[in-house]
């Protein structure tokens, strides 16, 4: 688990520890983030990182006061796309109100410059936080993130908490994927595949829970294809559906959209048990 203190000039380095400018990770009893300097807003899509960054936050003791989750109306180089209408769920089952951003189609299809992509579908987060940070008592001291692997997406959340000064708690950050999965399933987290796009991955893999067995298939997908564990490539998208940080488990009604080569569930209903 890491706390990364607020960053001062640059990105992380790829290893995690941290480069010129990026203090080491500090330990949040010695840190600000008690509460006392303001609230934690945890960014949210709902899926397996960003709820289990939300709930080491939350294992930890940090104020997380609000969920924030981004729709993008199409695809998104910088945010999890299928099912985040679901976060509002997720939000009452945690018990942690939520903070929607609603931006207009950022048109990631059609970028030429993939870096001025990612800052410019950043902005309206980034407002939103604004807003949370001159509205909340004591304002928006911390972030929570679900960054694996993706130095794009973790420098540029970096460097927006930065904008912000406040701090980064990224707790999946160059964590071993198995490892990680196996810690999310050990502690109880009901996670379901909503969508694939890889090779190995069939209309079979939607709707499906990701467990032990699924991991294990994974793996081998992962030696034969080069199939992430974790997804982290986008080759499968996910859904918490129950953990133990949530008071309901969420129950789906759907439907699934398979074209030979990819698919997604339609959800056509959705209920807290």
């Amino acid at each position: 688990m890491r706390l990364f203190a607020r960053p001062r000039t640059s990105g992380m380095t790829d290893d995690g520890t941290g480069g010129e400018g990026v203090e080491a990770p500090v330990d949040a009893g010695a840190s600000d983030a008690d509460g006392e300097a303001g609230a934690w807003v945890s960014l949210f899509s709902g899926g397996k990182d960003s709820s289990w960054a939300l709930y080491r936050a939350l294992e930890r003791g940090l104020p997380v006061e609000r969920l924030a989750t981004v729709h993008p109306e199409g695809d998104s180089y910088m945010y999890h796309v299928p099912a985040t209408r679901l976060a509002g769920l997720a939000a009452e089952s945690v018990g942690v109100p939520l903070v929607e951003v609603e931006p207009d189609d950022f048109e990631a299809s059609e970028t030429v410059d993939s870096g001025a992509q990612g800052d410019a579908e950043l902005e309206p987060l980034e407002a939103a936080l604004r807003d949370l940070d001159s509205t909340l008592e004591n304002g928006v001291a911390g972030l929570t993130a679900g960054a694996v692997e993706s130095e794009y997406q973790t420098s540029r959340i970096e460097a927006m908490a930065d904008r912000l000064d406040a701090e980064l708690f990224a707790p999946l950050w160059q964590r071993d994927p198995r490892t990680l999965a196996d810690e999310m399933l050990a502690a109880g987290f009901e996670i379901r595949v909503i969508r694939v796009a890889a090779a190995g991955l069939d209309e079979s893999w939607l709707g499906r829970e990701l467990d032990a067995d699924a991991l294990a298939e994974l793996e081998e997908l992962n030696d034969e294809y080069g199939v992430h564990v974790l997804g982290e490539g986008g080759e499968f998208e996910t859904l918490v559906t129950d953990g133990p940080h949530m008071d309901r488990a969420i129950r789906l009604e759907y439907e699934t959209e398979w074209d030979g080569t990819r698919g997604t569930i339609l959800v056509e209903d959705a209920w807290l048990e």
